[in-house]
């Protein structure tokens, strides 16, 4: 019989969920940075053999909302809960395990297997310390079993895939068994140019943009992009673009490269930057964002 489930990563922000998707997917579909709400949507990995098929999704970290954006983003989160056959709750060994505890109790409560992984292990200096976060994460789900693992360093990442694979309840594949990702080539594209923004500006500015491809034409040996980074303010659009266009430049040809990377073609990479003011909380933005829908 075959076998087929969702397995859903779910955790607070920075703890290595996308890392974690990453190498059990075994392609790079999640952007991974070291600041937290890297994540956004949630986003679905799919892995096939003739035997199973199992669709991973990664999800936006939990947090207390502060604007519509992260109630969105929150809805992600919680809306895992609901549709996993498998839950990947994902911690850490250095944050506080009672952070968003009512998100663990809900977890907790969970009918379908819950698989919980520590990560970052090689972080730490011996096994007394882990015994410990072991010892307390097994008061607060009782019922998971517990994987130690450094998914950095591919620790324990294969104890882990095959627990998954034992665990799969028997059903057809959901996707096409040649399907890698529910999500459009349009939407790796602006993830990768939302990476090259965390990874250029510091402090608010990354938080405050969105970005949209508006024109994607690929022919077979190439592919013609335009997008938009939009932010909130005109002092972000300045930021943004630096003295002279500096910043955006770099931005472009750090995407660009990684754009190639991802679809093996040459590209041809146009970014622009808009205002839209307070676009994080406005429903119709976030719709056109595909934040709601």
């Amino acid at each position: 019989m075959h076998k087929a489930g969702f397995v859903n990563i779910v955790g607070n922000p920075n703890v290595g969920k996308s890392t974690l998707m990453n190498n059990l997917v075994g392609e790079r579909i999640s952007i991974i940075t070291s600041k937290a709400q890297t994540t956004r949507h949630r986003i679905l990995g799919i892995v096939n053999t003739d035997d199973y098929q199992i669709v991973f999704s990664d999800t936006p970290g939990v947090l207390k909302p502060k604007y519509k954006l992260q109630e969105s983003m929150l809805s992600f989160s919680e809306g895992a809960l609901s549709d996993a056959d498998i839950l990947l709750y994902v911690t850490d060994v250095v944050e506080d395990a009672s952070k968003h505890s009512d998100f663990v109790d809900k977890v907790a409560k969970e009918k379908v297997p819950v698989l919980l992984v520590i990560n970052k292990i090689d972080l730490l200096k011996g096994n007394a310390d882990l015994e410990k976060i072991m010892e307390k994460w097994h008061t607060m789900l009782p019922n998971a079993e517990i994987f130690p693992m450094s998914a950095n360093e591919n620790f324990n990442v294969e104890s882990l895939r095959k627990r998954i694979e034992e665990l799969l309840p028997d059903s057809p594949p959901y996707f096409g068994k040649d399907a890698l990702t529910d999500k459009p080539a349009r939407f790796f594209v602006t993830e990768i140019i939302r990476e090259k923004i965390l990874l250029q500006y510091d402090k608010e500015v990354p938080y405050a943009t969105e970005v949209l491809v508006e024109k994607y034409d690929e022919t077979e040996n190439a592919i013609h992009i335009m997008a938009v980074i939009y932010v909130e303010r005109d002092s972000q659009k300045g930021i943004i673009i630096g003295k002279g266009g500096n910043h955006l430049k770099h931005v472009g040809m750090d995407a660009r490269r990684d754009i190639e990377k991802f679809f093996g073609k040459r590209v041809f990479l146009e970014i622009f930057v808009k205002v839209e003011k307070d676009w994080r909380n406005r429903e119709n933005k976030l719709r056109s964002f595909g934040y709601i829908e």
